[in-house]
């Protein structure tokens, strides 16, 4: 037989001492492979069951949870329980009849200084932001020139004033004269012009006088009103020029004004008040409307309506002697025109609006509540009127209507919140007998479940 033959090759070949077999050594090469398979398969199975293990644990705690919270959500849930309420009285006492407008402090004076002559300002005698009354001096100018002018002045009138003594003594010798026939009527009359016309020029001469003289009283500028001085809008050595440099602005702040605005549906009720002569009362509060700043009296109203907003001006006076009101500030103006006496008064939080108008849960009996419609009147944001439906010792319900209906059973809580409107009930202390609210049991359920959860993933883990 031919050796090359592969036949031959292949039967015959001898294994070498300690040669595996070729089958044996592919036995060996895919072992590893199969032992990693099998781990994967084992730690799939593993994280399946620990899954199936944790749902099951879930589902056994649910129900223990639900049935300590009160059985929210279940076949028997909360909605056959009494709803937790808060109720309030109703009052009997005086409902004021209040109007609101935006207001704006608006000052009794505002003066910008000026200079009435023109000069180099010599001195400032104010501090900016200081209290001054009328007559206080806050600047000087530079008086010389004007005291130089009216020296000149006086002497042009000395001697004018000499001129029109001669003219005089003139005057009287011709008149003299006249009288004896020595003199023609002619030269007395002419005389007597000339008088005339010196006295004009004594007169005139006077004036300039006068006009330096009050020219270099201008030259000490004082504050017109009583009131504060603002910031110095001109500074020590400048050249002022008469009516046009400004030196500072005085504000007078007591009192004060602020002009205010209401609707013209409010005007014939305020009128029929100011006719009358009754004092109203106005309260400026801020621009968030929660705290007053001062209190103050109607002084007049405007005499035509703006036909563009449809509204009219009102301003009220205030001492404002705190200086709470600042120029410009804006507030809102609160004016009192009536009082309602002996009125039933109900908490604002007890109205409702629907189907029946403006409405109540007016609590019938201990446990239960009934759909009282009602006619209301005047407000002042906390207490309304109640002009029908209600009387004093009424009970209606102010907290906790949201999930309330007409013959609903309910329970008064004290000091408490009532439930929100999506079933969930507030965190409340513990009652009376020592028990939890199911706010709390429900809280402590699930927090033990899950702390439960946590511990068991740790311990798998």
């Amino acid at each position: 037989m031919n050796e090359s033959s592969p036949i031959r090759t292949d039967t015959a070949r001898a294994y070498q001492p300690g040669e595996a077999p070729v089958r044996d050594v592919r036995r060996r090469r895919f072992r590893p492979i199969r032992w990693l398979l099998i781990l994967v398969l084992l730690a799939g199975a593993g994280a399946i069951g620990h899954r199936l293990y944790e749902a099951r644990t879930d589902k056994g705690a649910e129900p223990a949870m639900a049935h300590k919270g009160g059985g929210r959500g279940g076949r028997h849930g909360g909605a056959d329980m009494p709803q937790a309420v808060g109720i309030a009285s109703v009052t009997t006492g005086d409902m004021p009849v209040v109007l609101q407008g935006l207001g704006t402090v608006t000052p009794l004076a505002t003066v910008t200084v000026k200079s009435q002559i023109s000069g180099y300002l010599t001195q400032v005698q104010f501090r900016e932001g200081q209290n001054v009354k009328a007559g206080d001096e806050l600047a000087r100018i530079d008086s010389r020139p004007y005291e130089a002018l009216l020296a000149q002045y006086q002497g042009q009138l000395a001697r004018d004033q000499a001129l029109l003594q001669n003219s005089k003594l003139d005057l009287q010798r011709y008149q003299t004269l006249n009288r004896q026939d020595s003199i023609s009527k002619q030269n007395v009359d002419t005389q007597a012009a000339l008088v005339k016309q010196n006295e004009g020029t004594v007169a005139a001469d006077q004036a300039l006088v006068d006009q330096q003289k009050l020219n270099i009283a201008y030259t000490h500028i004082t504050s017109p009103v009583d009131g504060r001085v603002g910031l110095r809008q001109v500074d020590q050595g400048n050249y002022i020029s008469a009516a046009s440099t400004a030196i500072v602005v005085v504000t007078q702040l007591h009192p004060i004004s602020v002009v205010f605005t209401l609707p013209e549906d409010d005007v014939a009720r305020v009128m029929r008040q100011v006719r009358a002569g009754a004092t109203l009362t106005v309260r400026a509060y801020d621009r968030g409307d929660a705290h007053e700043i001062a209190t103050g009296r109607l002084d007049t109203v405007d005499n035509q309506i703006d036909t563009t907003t449809g509204t009219v001006k009102l301003r009220a006076l205030f001492d404002n002697a705190d200086e709470e009101l600042f120029p410009n500030q804006f507030v809102n103006a609160k004016l009192t025109v009536d009082t309602v006496r002996n009125a039933t008064l109900v908490p604002n939080a007890g109205l409702l609006q629907g189907t029946p108008g403006t409405y109540v849960y007016l609590m019938d009996g201990a446990n239960k509540v009934t759909v009282r419609p009602i006619k209301t009147g005047e407000t002042d944001g906390t207490t309304t009127v109640v002009v029908s439906g209600l009387k004093a010792g009424d009970r209606v319900v102010t907290d906790g209507t949201d999930r309330l209906k007409d013959g609903a059973p309910v329970r008064i809580t004290e000091g408490t919140q009532a439930a929100a409107g999506d079933g969930k009930a507030a965190e409340s202390k513990p009652d009376g007998k020592g028990e939890a609210k199911p706010a709390e049991a429900a809280a402590d359920a699930q927090g033990t479940a899950e702390g439960g959860r946590r511990h068991r993933r740790r311990q798998a883990e």
